[in-house]
């Protein structure tokens, strides 16, 4: 199990490495000048030169990305130009949001979907199936964008039971839940269906319903385990997904998380801050697929071979 781990975060490192110089390219071939919307269209040219030098920013690209990688060792991914803060420190406060969003987005999903696909695979073929189906459908074709003032309107303006943005309390924290865990539990549903459709099939299921095994041992002990493969593929690569998300839904319901701060800095083209908090998904979503791979070799060990 040690061999196997050591080499999950080698095969993580390049990939790092890759998240890491992309964004810096990027954001540097972004037309426009930071410092020159930071000051403003009046600064003098010597204020400008002053605050480029500053940032660093007036040195060879090349020795931009060597400075940016030392710092990126050490913790410090800079200071925002609109902030007047370092970008560790600002993506700290805002990181738990986006983590506590992501989340609770996750639960919500696999709290539907699993019943449901479930259900839907012991109900083939029948009326139930078809209604999932139909649902799972719905929730595909409708986007975060449009699904977030839906819900607005209908359950804070409407009939006032939640509020309407911001954060604080677990009520601030279902409508963005909600939104993004809808789509992902429509994906979800259908892959839990396939999977166990594949499993109920099998001998051992057969089996284990001869010796007269409850109907829910047998699917949720038995089956549900041998089928959860392909399920935890989903969520593994959905949950880079969700992180994305997080940009349009914390916008939606200005939700003090990355998503939300990305948005901010883009529009500044605060370059310091941008490339901190694509970083910081970035790597979130490397952890979590590290994370996947390990639970591969927890539900079937034979993958550690």
């Amino acid at each position: 199990m040690p061999r196997y781990i050591l080499s999950r975060v080698l095969y993580t490192l390049p990939v790092i490495w890759l998240v890491v110089s992309t964004v810096f390219l990027l954001i540097h071939f972004v037309p426009g000048d930071p410092i020159q919307q930071m000051l403003g269209e009046g600064a003098a040219a010597g204020d400008i030169q002053a605050a480029r030098h500053a940032y660093g920013l007036d040195a060879p690209l090349g020795q931009q990305y060597l400075n940016y990688w030392r710092g990126v060792l050490h913790g410090d991914l800079g200071k925002s130009l609109r902030f007047n803060q370092g970008v560790t420190s600002l993506i700290a406060q805002r990181y738990p949001f986006t983590l506590q969003l992501t989340l609770a987005s996750l639960f919500v999903a696999i709290a539907l979907a699993i019943p449901a696909g479930v259900r839907s695979a012991q109900r083939r073929n029948l009326w139930d199936d078809r209604v999932l189906s139909v649902v799972s459908l719905f929730g595909l074709s409708f986007p975060n964008f449009a699904l977030g003032p839906v819900l607005i309107l209908f359950f804070a303006v409407k009939l006032g039971w939640l509020p309407v943005s911001g954060s604080g309390t677990l009520a601030h924290l279902v409508l963005p839940a909600i939104t993004m865990g809808g789509a992902l539990a429509a994906i979800l549903t259908r892959m839990v269906r396939t999977s166990m459709l594949e499993e109920l099939g099998q001998d051992y299921v057969r089996t284990a319903r001869a010796k007269g095994l409850p109907e829910r041992t047998v699917v949720y002990r038995h089956a549900l385990r041998n089928a959860m493969i392909p399920i935890l593929t989903v969520l593994g690569l959905q949950f880079g997904a969700l992180l994305a998300g997080t940009i349009v839904t914390e916008t939606i319901f200005s939700w003090p998380g990355i998503g939300r701060l990305t948005i901010q800095a883009i529009a500044n083209r605060d370059y310091y801050l941008v490339q901190g908090c694509i970083l910081a998904i970035g790597l979130t979503y490397v952890a979590v697929n590290f994370l996947t791979d390990l639970l591969y070799s927890v539900v079937n060990p034979r993958i550690r071979q």
